[in-house]
């Protein structure tokens, strides 16, 4: 016995030493392997026909070591729309292995900083990485035109360099920056549709952020499946109308305990202004509990609760976060995480669950 014990422990010992000394050999062929995997990954091939969201930034501009910016990916029939796209999300895209370049428009439910942020990274690797020849769409309400022509403005030094390092062959100089879509809302109207092609019709729809205006959210529909996206917005009537049955309802929370305990703690720190902008974001934003009143008025088969606020930097605290939900919704309910994927298959009635981070 103790022989193999002695036995086990020099094989331990030569296995630990040549893992030392072969360090830069296994290195290499580890990263090589790495890199082949990720090359060849293709999630947006693999996925299911039908409307398949992934949540690429569930957080809020509050840090959040563990969400990036506001930002869900709609990927149908190959082809990936956007809805807002905050700091950290692009990257995000690149770590679940959804390609750029696959992107046919960015849809913005409100002109926030946090629902931005990402729009100039977006461009970019859209354009060089996705070797896209022409700019992205980006479909918005009015407004948009002057944030597209600044984005443009600003990254046009950029474009160049690459151009000039790459070559026009392989950076097309015609696929550079965005292109604003924007739309407004018929006279006496609060919804319209901004996208239908290939089965493919996404509706906006006015919400309430106000002094932010215009604010909208998004309903997609294809192959008898829907989803819709809050934008970010106090409780409405108009959402759970909207909704009307929908398969997923990605909605906005904020809650506002947690947030008012936040103001107190600036408060006794002697900041003012912080404890302010904590005691005002509670007026335009929805509580986890209204959004499951929302889902419970609109019939949705599956509440997703995005664009946490705060932040929750341990799991302890998700109980906290969803006090209440339950008694006011009895369908499931999900607390969004970073690379959350639920895929609705076409003609059918399942939502299905994943992750890819």
């Amino acid at each position: 016995m103790k022989k193999l014990g002695l036995g086990l422990l020099l094989l331990i010992l030569l296995i630990a030493g040549a893992a030392v000394l072969f360090q830069q050999q296994i290195g290499e062929r580890m990263f090589a392997r790495a890199a082949e995997t990720a090359v060849a990954r293709d999630v947006i091939g693999d996925l299911p026909d039908g409307i398949n969201v992934v949540l690429c930034g569930s957080g809020s501009p509050l840090p959040d070591p563990g969400r990036a910016g506001p930002c869900s990916a709609v990927v149908i029939d190959g082809k990936m729309f956007m809805v807002d796209v905050g700091g950290g999300a692009v990257r995000n895209l690149g770590q679940m292995g959804l390609n750029p370049g696959a992107i046919e428009a960015l849809l913005l439910t409100h002109f926030h900083s946090d629902h931005i942020d990402g729009m100039g990274e977006l461009m970019m690797q859209r354009w060089a990485g996705g070797g896209r020849d022409a700019p992205l769409p980006v479909i918005a309400p009015e407004g948009v035109t002057a944030i597209v022509d600044g984005l443009n403005a600003a990254y046009a030094a950029d474009a160049q360099y690459r151009i000039a390092h790459h070559g026009e062959a392989t950076i097309l100089p015609t696929g550079a920056g965005g292109e604003a879509r924007p739309f407004s809302f018929p006279d006496g109207q609060a919804e319209m549709v901004v996208y239908e092609k290939d089965g493919i019709r996404i509706t906006a729809f006015a919400v309430d952020h106000k002094p932010i205006a215009p604010a909208v959210g998004y309903r997609f529909d294809y192959k008898g499946r829907s989803v819709v996206f809050s934008g970010d917005t106090v409780k409405l009537p108009s959402t759970a109308k909207a909704c009307n049955g929908c398969d997923l309802l990605v909605h906005e929370a904020l809650n506002a305990e947690m947030v008012s305990v936040m103001e107190k703690a600036f408060e006794k720190a002697g900041r003012k202004r912080m404890a302010k902008i904590m005691a005002d974001i509670q007026n335009y934003h929805t509580t986890p509990v209204e959004a499951a009143e929302t889902a419970r008025a609109g019939q949705a088969k599956m509440l997703v609760l995005s664009h946490i606020v705060p932040a929750l930097p341990s799991a302890y605290l998700e109980s906290y976060y969803l006090k209440g939900v339950e008694a006011a919704y009895d369908g499931p309910v999900v607390l969004g995480q970073d690379g959350m994927l639920f895929s609705l298959p076409a003609n059918k009635d399942s939502i299905e669950q994943g992750d890819l981070l």
